[in-house]
């Protein structure tokens, strides 16, 4: 579980770095459409501190966690195929983003997880 919520952390803290460039990016370059660059921005917000969340309560065992860890890696990998494809830059990112959502699927699917999230 502590590999897990590590894992997860890590991609939170990730994703707040991602937000920091993203405003930079708002606030230096000339956007097509504010609002829209802006309603990106809020939304990798809501990621990163969601994915915290995540990470804290995985330390705590809630059930919940592992649906919610399983939906974030898929969206993980559907973005790396992205990468690969030449639909999101960098290409090299991809590479991060699938390693990372396959090693986390692994570890949710492992027993000593499992039973620590399951509902009693």
């Amino acid at each position: 579980m502590s590999v897990l919520a590590a894992i997860v952390g890590a991609e939170a803290l990730v994703m707040a770095g991602v937000v920091v460039w993203l405003l930079l990016e708002l606030l230096t370059n000339q956007q097509s459409s504010f609002e829209t660059a802006a309603a990106i921005v809020v939304l990798a917000a809501i990621a990163a501190v969601f994915l915290a969340f995540v990470a804290v309560n995985l330390l705590r065992a809630q059930p919940w966690t592992r649906a919610a860890t399983l939906t974030w890696q898929i969206l993980q990998v559907v973005i790396a195929i992205g990468c690969f494809q030449g639909l999101v830059e960098p290409a090299g990112a991809g590479w991060y983003l699938l390693l990372s959502a396959l090693a986390c699927l692994l570890l949710l699917f492992t027993p000593p997880v499992v039973a620590a999230t399951r509902r009693v």
